[in-house]
């Protein structure tokens, strides 16, 4: 059984060439971390309006953000199903391409990274609970990222 990837864009103008960048990431990150039981997995790419109002609604906290990932799973309570629904990843295209600039790489890095924050938020890795445990996240994001060969070209910013 195959990995069942859901992608909306709902305002980049750019949905194309991320689905395609994501779904070629998708299979880096599952080759990468050794995972073979097949799962879903949904992401959605946002305006910061919207990534505000979920940041709010469902974290407390007042302002955009840059990714939000949201589990199905945590629970476990669907063990006996054929596929494991990861859950959600949520990415602000306006938050992204902004730290793209100011960290003076290229807008689909930013993307790539900000997806594989939520996957790994997804699959049980997680920086809120002490600086061992971000080091471990981290260091493992950056390997990702910095293993994933992309022909990055900038895409056209959809403020």
């Amino acid at each position: 059984m195959e990995n069942e990837f859901y992608f909306d864009d709902k305002v980049s103008g750019n949905e194309e060439e991320l689905k395609s960048m994501f779904t070629l990431l998708l299979s880096h990150i599952t080759e990468y971390m050794g995972k073979a039981e097949p799962f879903a997995l949904s992401v959605t790419i946002v305006d910061n309006q919207t990534i505000h109002e979920i940041n709010k609604e469902y974290r407390n906290i007042d302002r955009p953000t840059d990714v939000i990932s949201f589990a199905y799973n945590d629970d476990k309570s669907d063990l006996g199903e054929p596929i494991d629904d990861l859950g959600e990843i949520i990415i602000s295209y306006q938050t992204a391409y902004e730290q793209a600039q100011f960290y003076k790489h290229p807008f689909e890095r930013e993307m790539a990274f900000l997806f594989i924050h939520g996957f790994l938020h997804l699959s049980g890795y997680d920086h809120v609970n002490g600086e061992k445990e971000a080091e471990i996240m981290f260091s493992l994001q950056n390997s990702i990222l910095n293993s994933f060969e992309y022909n990055y070209k900038e895409l056209k910013n959809g403020k």
